[in-house]
């Protein structure tokens, strides 16, 4: 569990790098739509891990990439924005976080599971109404001309045979 030191500089740097995303952004990640989703900071406060949500982009690795490419650049803005509140600005670690994705993967799989249950209670439903319909319906009485035509097995003869 983190202390609440980390908590508070862990906000203080999510801020701080919204900030500079909000202003100096675009070189770095283009037209995607990018969302800073947690920041969190090591006991020892030298690393800093940002998780990053991705949106319209072809690749969101190649957008996660292009952050671990301009991280000099970004460690420089974010010491310049905190050099009154820290002695030392943490390294710095970009990961993406799939969080939505994998949320829209379940749901995915929610509504499919959803639809199957569904179409199976309509099935059901449709097989319990033609089974209804046909104790409805009038059951043909069997006459003694229709009985004397119907084969009879013969059970004893072949109980004799064995």
């Amino acid at each position: 569990m983190d202390s609440r030191r980390q908590l508070k500089i862990a906000s203080l740097i999510k801020e701080a790098f919204t900030e500079i995303l909000s202003r100096n952004g675009k070189s770095i990640y283009g037209k995607a739509f990018v969302t800073v989703t947690n920041v969190t900071v090591t006991s020892d406060l030298t690393l800093t891990r940002f998780y990053l949500s991705i949106f319209n982009a072809q690749t969101p690795d190649a957008v996660v990439e292009g952050f671990r490419e301009h991280k000099a650049e970004i460690k420089r803005q974010l010491g310049e924005k905190l050099r009154h509140h820290l002695r030392r600005i943490p390294e710095i670690e970009f990961f993406r976080d799939e969080t939505l994705d994998n949320a829209y993967r379940i749901e995915a799989v929610f509504k499919k599971i959803n639809d199957e249950k569904d179409a199976f209670v309509k099935e059901l439903a449709e097989k319990e109404a033609a089974a209804a319909k046909a104790a409805k319906a009038p059951k043909a009485r069997v006459t003694k001309k229709a009985a004397a035509k119907a084969p009879v097995k013969k059970v004893a003869a072949k109980k004799k045979a064995k």
